[in-house]
């Protein structure tokens, strides 16, 4: 896989937290790392979006950020479980997996990154 579908990987990771923070933060503490892990979310997967083809970096980040946001609300903030949710989530998972499994690896020529 190449290192620029990492820096996406990563960029979902860290979307999970600003969204939760988004809706939770409570001081400046908390608001400040919301704000540092949404400049550097976004940092990576503009960074991706450059060399990979933009419109599935984007799909990829939002449906991981998404899947994980609704699953961390779940797990950790009391969010009542559904399994009409799990379902959706699998299904979300399924096409950017999908999505991901039919783009060409290959980064743009003359690009560094």
């Amino acid at each position: 896989m190449d290192k620029h579908w990492y820096k996406v990987f990563v960029a979902a990771f860290l979307e999970v937290f600003w969204v939760i923070g988004l809706a939770h933060s409570y001081d400046m503490w908390t608001w400040t790392s919301t704000v540092i892990a949404l400049i550097v979310s976004n940092y990576l997967m503009i960074t991706a979006g450059q060399v990979l083809p933009a419109g599935t970096v984007y799909a990829v980040f939002v449906g991981l950020g998404t899947a994980g946001t609704v699953i961390s609300e779940i797990f950790f903030f009391g969010e009542p479980f559904q399994w009409a949710k799990v379902l959706l989530i699998l299904i979300l998972l399924t096409g950017v997996f999908g999505l991901k499994a039919v783009t060409a690896d290959q980064s743009r020529e003359g690009v560094d990154a």
